[in-house]
């Protein structure tokens, strides 16, 4: 059903062109946070950070995936803020062949996920241009570009995908009388969630708290102030969080069926 154009709507009038897209400055820098415990991923993570644990099928670690994804996407360098076990990151970094240049950033002490960011950011070559960041523990795959014009068009100083993951339970249909109707395996969430993936203007990283929690200071002020901006994942895009056991085994069947490979 064709959407209601609304009474400003001239119908009769030749649809004119769209203006080009104004030319921006194409994100080139990311920050990977890979410092958590990881402890509900034990015992994978009893010798190994998180992003250090395999995808099962792969043969590489949850870190290879995102340096290669994100030079796809054109991006040539790349912090890690490193935290439990950071000497076997470290060393992994070392022997492995690299897509991208990478530095590392250690936190010394706890600084929380929005201390982490900035701390991680004064690390970033071009502290002027944005940047892309992203939890470690995600594997995924979609046009980050497309991601940044997202964010450049509405002028956000800050975009976060949005993903809608399936309820991990089979959900039951009732109607008003209590009668059950049907049951859904596994069906997709009603809302949307914080896909731990972001775009950040150059200004966000002076935002951020030394220690805390950005979710719960950085970003409902840049909500209030409608420069907050989410990007919903495209239909069909594979999005997971490797947060437990069962994730990865998730992940390697929906690898065996196709899913999560990158792209040739």
């Amino acid at each position: 059903m064709t959407a209601d154009p609304g009474p400003s709507a001239d119908l009769t009038s030749p649809q004119q062109p769209r203006p080009p897209r104004p030319t921006t400055t194409p994100v080139t820098q990311a920050v990977i946070l890979a410092g958590g415990q990881g402890s509900r991923l034990r015992p994978y993570t009893d010798d190994r950070p998180k992003p250090l644990v395999e995808i099962p099928g792969t043969g590489v670690p949850i870190l290879g995936h995102q340096l290669a994804w994100l030079a796809s996407e054109g991006v040539t360098d790349v912090v890690v803020s490193c935290g439990h076990l950071a000497d076997v990151l470290q060393e992994w970094l070392d022997k492995a062949d690299l897509p991208v240049r990478v530095r590392t950033v250690v936190e010394d002490e706890p600084l929380g996920r929005g201390g982490g960011l900035k701390h991680a950011a004064k690390a970033l070559p071009r502290p002027n241009e944005p940047w892309y960041a992203t939890n470690g523990d995600i594997w995924t795959r979609f046009s980050l570009r497309d991601m940044a014009a997202f964010h450049h068009e509405r002028d956000a100083v800050a975009t976060l995908a949005l993903a809608r993951p399936r309820i991990p339970w089979g959900a039951v249909e009732t109607d008003q009388f209590g009668n059950v109707l049907d049951f859904i395996e596994a069906p997709p969430s009603p809302f949307l969630i914080n896909a731990g993936l972001y775009v950040f203007s150059p200004q966000f990283t002076e935002l951020l708290p030394d220690v805390g929690d950005h979710e719960r200071t950085t970003f409902p002020q840049l909500a209030r102030s409608k420069r907050l901006a989410g990007y919903q994942l495209p239909q069909g895009v594979y999005w997971r969080a490797i947060d437990t056991a069962k994730d990865l085994t998730e992940a390697a069947k929906e690898l065996a069926a196709g899913a999560g490979r990158t792209p040739q």
